[in-house]
């Protein structure tokens, strides 16, 4: 796993702007993956972030890298703690829904649509999706749009342009350290 690779797929969580980041990376020997991420967290846990591996598949890793405190912020959201609820998810306690999470991704062969929750996605669009996944959508981006097109659009020309511009900044030089942004 390439440090380019982490900042391509999660540039708008190192900069803060994002709860979290799901990417994948090729299977590497466990020893060689699990001392890569030991690395990875020993730089980026001192900014508030976490990397964890959340499900092995044949030939690649699935990845999630988030904020702790942002994810915390997000599930005091009256709608998001709703849906956790249901879903039977250890409300109030964030690293054991993160968790939880993990234990469902590895149960099944589909995501939990929950999982949008873990992202930073707003609770009306996944709640939306839950209950039907293709009626009343009004935009497809990095998520399905049920709700506010006009700030979703934003956020995703943010997305894009953070991801454009920390790729750039490592192309030129820039060390993964220094594009990291800290929690304040």
């Amino acid at each position: 796993m390439t440090e380019e690779l982490v900042i391509y797929h999660c540039s708008p969580t190192m900069a803060g702007m994002k709860t979290g980041s799901l990417f994948t990376c090729p299977k590497e020997e466990v020893k060689e993956l699990t001392e890569n991420i030991r690395k990875l967290n020993c730089r980026l846990v001192p900014k508030g972030i976490r990397l964890l591996p959340v499900k092995g598949m044949e030939h690649r890793v699935l990845l999630y890298m988030y904020r702790p405190g942002k994810l915390e912020e997000d599930f005091r959201n009256h709608e998001a703690q709703e849906i956790l609820g249901v879903k039977g998810y250890p409300v109030g306690n964030v690293d054991q829904c993160v968790v939880e999470l993990v234990r469902r991704l590895n149960e099944s062969e589909t995501f939990p649509h929950e999982i949008g929750l873990f992202l930073g996605y707003p609770p009306k669009d996944v709640a939306a999706f839950m209950e039907n996944s293709s009626a009343g959508v009004k935009y497809v981006g990095i998520w399905k749009v049920y709700s506010d097109v006009e700030t979703a659009k934003v956020k995703f020309a943010r997305y894009r342009e953070c991801t454009r511009a920390y790729c750039e900044a490592f192309r030129r030089g820039h060390t993964f350290d220094r594009l990291i942004v800290g929690c304040s």
